[in-house]
């Protein structure tokens, strides 16, 4: 049982790691082009698949950032100098 646990942890700190690299990939300069959003869409799903099983409060809060950088960006507009939105 003790091995399970070190390969758990082991796993959690590469989803960590991992994580960190999409959300590098993940700025507006790097994903221009719809093949790159679409590379981007399916590295965050996929991270999501492997982050469901994890127990590692961290993990989770990652998968929640990295499920943020597919959200477009909302703007504000004004009619008039009256915000409508």
């Amino acid at each position: 049982m003790r091995n399970l646990a070190t390969i758990d942890v082991a796993l959690d700190e590469m989803l960590v790691s991992l994580a960190a690299i999409v959300l590098r990939l993940s700025r507006p300069e790097v994903t221009r082009t719809p093949e790159a959003r679409r590379a981007l869409a399916q590295s965050v799903h996929q991270y999501g698949v492997c982050a469901a099983r994890s127990r590692d409060p961290r993990v989770h809060e990652l998968k929640t950032q990295l499920e943020g950088t597919l959200k477009p960006t909302l703007r504000i507009v004004a009619i008039d100098g009256v915000k409508v939105a």
